[in-house]
């Protein structure tokens, strides 16, 4: 067996930021941290902190007033954020600066008198993040139908965005749809998918051309991780994601040859090399890393915690 190991892969800067935020809070005040929604969308990573005592809600109301509460790395809307002040609770912002953008970005296109269509998936927590930002003015669209379907007409002020973690393919056939039946839609300056969703995608894309198999280490509430597997199945016929090498399921190496093994934004590099040796052990694969390309992005810890870190080295 052939192993081609993609790179770039697994976390991507605002995930790294995310877990340092937590890893960081631990530090300074201990585990009891309560965390809205997952940190990040994978299993093992949620599983460590739960471990260490961390609690993970998802209502603000189930954190005792007072406590210390960390919000994901996903973004949040304003109710929340007022939510968690009328109970006084203690908030670390760990929201990837990148779904920040896209918050700003609905904030300005509202306060322009725009109507903004946000293309992503319904009840991700992202979305639900974005559209509270201003839920008069957005309306989600999923689909290139959705389009068809939208009431505005074409002398209104229109804008779009995405979500930051979409197939690259798929939102180009949205916004080409959005394009054709709007010509004067608005977008911003720069596209809201972000560099790591990118990134991975064009990885998979370039070296599954050869493969019959892609391997996504990743779990399956990880909307870029489900992009990589979608790309990964169009590509070679067979794609799986699993969050460790022991969700293959039987009979997955029928016929396989040639496999390439990615993972996820938010999978962390441990499962990855879990996965090699099984691959390894059980297959006598070789691995071949392959670089399609590089990234040196990196976020700093938010303010609230830099400043408390500021204080604890005194």
């Amino acid at each position: 067996m052939q192993v081609t190991l993609a790179n770039p892969r697994g976390f991507c800067a605002g995930v790294n930021m995310a877990i340092d935020c937590l890893d960081e809070a631990i530090r300074l005040f201990g585990s009891a941290i309560y965390v809205y929604h997952e940190i990040v969308h994978n299993r093992h990573v949620v599983e460590r902190f739960t471990a260490q005592g961390v609690t993970f809600v998802d209502r603000v109301e189930d954190v005792p007033e007072e406590s210390i509460l960390l919000f994901s790395a996903h973004g949040i809307s304003p109710e929340i954020r007022r939510t968690a002040t009328e109970r006084r609770l203690q908030t670390i912002d760990a929201t990837c600066p990148l779904v920040t953008k896209v918050h700003m970005e609905a904030l300005r296109f509202a306060r322009d008198g725009f109507h903004i269509v946000l293309i992503g998936h319904e009840g991700h927590d992202e979305v639900v993040g974005t559209m509270g930002e201003a839920p008069e003015s957005i309306t989600l669209v999923e689909t290139p139908e959705d389009v068809d379907s939208l009431p505005f007409g074409l002398d209104e002020k229109i804008a779009f965005l995405t979500q930051t973690t979409l197939s690259v393919s798929e939102a180009e056939t949205i916004i080409t749809r959005l394009k054709q039946r709007y010509p004067g839609i608005v977008s911003p300056p720069k596209e809201d998918i972000c560099y790591a969703t990118t990134n991975r995608q064009e990885a998979v894309h370039r070296l599954a051309e050869d493969a019959d198999v892609v391997i996504v280490l990743g779990s399956q509430n990880s909307s870029n991780s489900l992009r990589l597997a979608e790309l990964g199945g169009e590509q070679t016929g067979r794609a799986y994601l699993v969050d460790s090498v022991n969700e293959l399921p039987e009979g997955w190496d029928a016929d396989v040859q040639r496999v390439v093994v990615t993972a996820g934004a938010s999978a962390p590099e441990d499962v990855v090399e879990d996965c090699l040796e099984h691959l390894k052990a059980a297959y006598g694969a070789t691995v071949e890393e392959v670089t399609v390309s590089e990234e040196h992005v990196r976020f700093p810890l938010p303010k609230e915690l830099r400043v408390l870190e500021s204080q604890d080295n005194r």
